[in-house]
């Protein structure tokens, strides 16, 4: 027997799609009889749309508060905040409409409540150190997301959330933080911003590739995967042509769904996630950013590891005379995403603390081509440069 292997499949009850958000979220409310909900919106959706406005009328009575201050990369401080206003509101569901930092915030919220943290320096409590979770109570408060951008983290049970004191990216899991529901209305994202969706979507992708590309890859996670890449492809060329063209809107988000499948099927992702968490907790990068210019790099420093599994992603990605960090790199340079470095403003100077913080997190270890140390990071970095 040749192959071996465990997927778990985690807690969520339903993904809805192509539906209206108002009327999608007013029916999972009702399926799960809640009647004090809480919305964790985007600011932007909030203050400039009448998104949220229409989802409060929605819910008429039972909506019990909005909080809209959650701002990139999940600081603990706005985490805290959030809480407090929860657990005010004696809320006994969440609904998150936004991009990937309002997912992780209403997941921590919920962890939060659970185990009656109250400050921010409280959270060392709950943060995995050394990829294990601590003894933790599970949450109880229910999340519904309506996702805005493409990262796809309403369908982990990660919450990634920055610790202000020292500028860094940790994670907190829980199976129970899985969200109840996943509604994905293309309509919604078109307040989006061109280059958040564009750079989410590219977000996304890595996660297909990462996924594909792992030497613990298996054939439920590559299915997921490589149609993930298929569909993301696809998608963000045709929303890019066209912003208002909601099928093509609605690929890239059944793709950023699918784009999840290995990760949670406990395929781990690698160096470019790695990387790109330090980017972004240290130096402001948005997710997004960090795939598009991480990704081609990571790729081709591994392509001495896993060629065979870089043909998939090229072929899947309807380039298969490409090699997959070029394939990967010209798509990037084509959605007029940042390509290097410097393009977000972080520069050599930078690389040592760079290579020593990304060491330390859980994704570096299980890159597909053994990653020795900081000078191997390094190289990865210059190529990036």
């Amino acid at each position: 027997m040749t192959k071996q292997g465990r997927v778990v499949f985690g807690r969520m009850d339903e993904v809805v799609f192509g539906r209206p958000a108002a009327q999608a979220v007013l029916e999972q409310v009702d399926r799960l009889g809640a009647g004090r909900v809480f919305l964790l919106a985007s600011n932007t959706l909030n203050t400039k749309t009448d998104e949220i406005a229409r989802l409060r009328d929605a819910l008429g009575a039972r909506c019990v508060g909005t909080f809209d201050r959650i701002p990139a990369h999940t600081p603990r401080e706005a985490v805290i905040a959030a809480t407090d206003e929860v657990r005010r509101a004696i809320a006994d569901l969440i609904v998150t409409v936004g991009g990937g930092s309002i997912t992780d915030a209403g997941k921590a919220v919920a962890l939060c409540l659970a185990n009656d943290i109250r400050s921010a320096p409280d959270m060392d409590k709950l943060r995995v150190v050394g990829g294990v979770v601590p003894p933790i109570r599970p949450p109880t408060l229910r999340q519904v997301c309506v996702p805005t951008t493409l990262s796809a983290g309403d369908f982990s049970t990660l919450s990634g959330v920055t610790d202000e004191r020292t500028s860094t990216k940790e994670l907190f899991r829980h199976p129970a933080v899985m969200p109840s529901a996943v509604i994905l209305d293309p309509a919604i994202t078109v307040h989006t911003p061109e280059w958040l969706w564009l750079s989410t979507g590219i977000r996304a992708l890595d996660h297909c590739v990462e996924g594909v590309c792992s030497n613990e890859a298996h054939p439920y996670g590559d299915a997921q995967g490589l149609q993930g890449i298929a569909l993301l492809k696809n998608g963000l060329d045709r929303s890019k042509a066209n912003p208002r063209d909601l099928d093509a809107r609605l690929d890239c988000l059944l793709g950023s769904w699918l784009s999840m499948g290995p990760l949670a099927s406990g395929v781990p992702m690698g160096a470019s996630h790695g990387i790109g968490y330090v980017l972004g907790a240290a130096h402001g990068v948005p997710h997004g950013h960090t795939s598009c210019v991480m990704l081609p790099a990571v790729m081709r420093w591994n392509a001495i590891a896993n060629a065979d599994r870089q043909r998939l992603v090229s072929t899947a990605m309807g380039t298969p005379e490409k090699a997959a960090g070029d394939a990967i790199a010209d798509f990037v340079a084509g959605l007029g995403m940042p390509r290097t470095l410097r393009d977000v403003k972080v520069g050599p100077e930078h690389f040592a603390r760079i290579a020593e913080q990304s060491m330390l997190t859980p994704w570096v270890p299980r890159n597909p081509r053994k990653i020795g140390g900081p000078s191997h990071i390094r190289e990865i970095l210059e190529m990036a440069a």
